[in-house]
């Protein structure tokens, strides 16, 4: 196979790192943003319009059963992510080319997969996590109509993940910006105006991406390089779709498993009542400011490595790591602070029950002072994803955080079933993970020659 210099650009192997990397984040973060925007839409005006049953039954253990099913899917497409990087950074069109149409074929079936997986496992998932009765009937409509539509979430975000693998986080963001504004005036109007309930949440969430995925499908077809859209080409490959399972699928378990041990502690949130469950729905909304920002400069070093390392150009990528922990620094206690400071006021947005927001003042006031400790866990197996080595980042995820987690949660929390004790579980957790990696990284060799196509 030979390999030719291709038409786009040479995305963010040259120029100054730190530039490069704020190029590429603030896009991400900008679009992680009206990305999160599409359920705290939901949550603000179902919550403000419907109340705090409804604003329990669109969050909280709903939301964290949803990201079980569709996050693991999102672990596998990170593989092809990594692939279309690696090959684009070593400037190879005719391998970028079969990468992406790969992509869109996992994206097309793994969609179809985990529309009927999810569809038809939404009440068990609801009973096993103990959803309070009075929640119950508003969280499995909402969860039915989104995982029946859950095809079209996929497919956008392999869209989304393409574009970044070469460079382009500009992009998804513009589709994103238009998907959010047309979820917030579908929200309005089904369940304001059509009185649709949390039927309504849903349906507006889902045409919202189906928008963003046709600007996504449009733009790629209007390409004139090797990442133009071929829908003749649409197949799977053989040699990436191994290459994207031994990246994807370890990524893939540690995100279903990770969102078990959550979903072990929205059970035991779940028993202290509809109060506490609202309040930890709402934090999931006012949490997610933080996790934008970790995600972003998490796919930003992944991106930035897996370009550089398939280019050869180790020393360029180590050097964006130390640039990714800087910019990350800086923004988490900038949150951190924030949210510490305006706790109450942000709870507002989504309930006025006090005793709610006093519940959720203590949440934020017990976890987001820990926030910094998780940014080593994401940037540094971000790092290690990108060279296309995911087997290390997955055991450490699956034993420093789901093992010791569920053991938190047996043997302390089950004794003693305090929202404290529940919660203390986090910090815990991320500190030791964060140990973890940073010992790897440190000591192991991640940077080995990268395997040739």
């Amino acid at each position: 196979m030979t390999t030719s210099k291709t038409t786009a650009d040479h995305g963010i192997t040259e120029g100054i790192i730190w530039k490069q990397i704020l190029k590429f984040f603030f896009p991400i973060l900008l679009g992680t943003l009206f990305q999160t925007l599409y359920n705290t839409a939901d949550a603000i005006i179902v919550g403000n319009l419907l109340g705090k049953e409804a604003l329990a039954a669109v969050g909280g253990g709903t939301a964290t059963a949803i990201n079980l099913v569709i996050g693991f899917f999102t672990g596998i497409a990170s593989g092809a992510t990594v692939i279309i990087s690696q090959y684009f950074g070593a400037r190879n069109d005719d391998l970028v080319h079969k990468s992406i149409h790969n992509a869109w074929a996992i994206a097309i079936w793994g969609g179809l997969i985990i529309s009927v997986v999810g569809y038809l496992t939404s009440d068990p998932l609801l009973v096993v996590t103990k959803t309070p009765e009075d929640i119950f009937p508003l969280a499995s409509q909402y969860m039915h109509i989104y995982f029946a539509g859950s095809i079209i979430v996929v497919m956008y975000n392999i869209g989304a993940g393409i574009f970044r693998a070469f460079g382009d986080s500009k992009r998804p963001l513009y589709f994103l910006i238009v998907g959010c504004l047309s979820n917030i005036v579908l929200d309005f109007l089904f369940v304001g105006t059509f009185r649709m309930g949390v039927a309504g949440a849903a349906y507006a969430t889902v045409l919202a991406q189906l928008i963003s995925l046709v600007m996504v499908m449009v733009s790629l077809k209007r390409r004139d390089d090797c990442c133009k859209l071929m829908f003749r080409d649409i197949k799977f490959n053989s040699y990436m779709l191994r290459r994207t399972l031994m990246i994807g699928l370890p990524s893939g378990f540690q995100s279903m498993l990770y969102t078990i041990s959550n979903l072990m502690i929205v059970s035991s949130i779940n028993i202290l009542g509809t109060d506490t469950v609202a309040a930890w729905a709402g934090y999931g909304k006012i949490d997610s400011i933080y996790w934008m920002i970790n995600n972003s400069i998490g796919v930003a070093a992944t991106t930035f490595v897996g370009q550089n390392y398939g280019a050869g150009l180790i020393d360029r990528a180590k050097k964006g790591v130390k640039t990714s922990f800087a910019i990350g620094f800086i923004a988490t206690f900038s949150v951190e602070a924030i949210l510490l400071l305006f706790s109450r006021y942000f709870y507002r947005l989504f309930v006025s029950d006090p005793n709610v927001i006093d519940i959720g003042v203590r949440i934020i006031n017990l976890i987001a002072p820990f926030y910094f400790t998780f940014l080593f866990v994401e940037i540094l197996s971000g790092a290690i994803r990108g060279t296309g080595k995911t087997l290390i980042p997955t055991l450490f995820t699956v034993f420093g955080i789901v093992g010791l987690r569920t053991l938190w949660l047996v043997i302390v929390s089950h004794h003693n079933p305090t929202l404290e004790s529940v919660l203390l579980c986090y910090p815990i957790t991320w500190i030791v993970c964060a140990i973890a990696f940073i010992l790897y990284y440190s000591l192991g060799s991640i940077y080995t020659v990268k395997e040739k196509p």
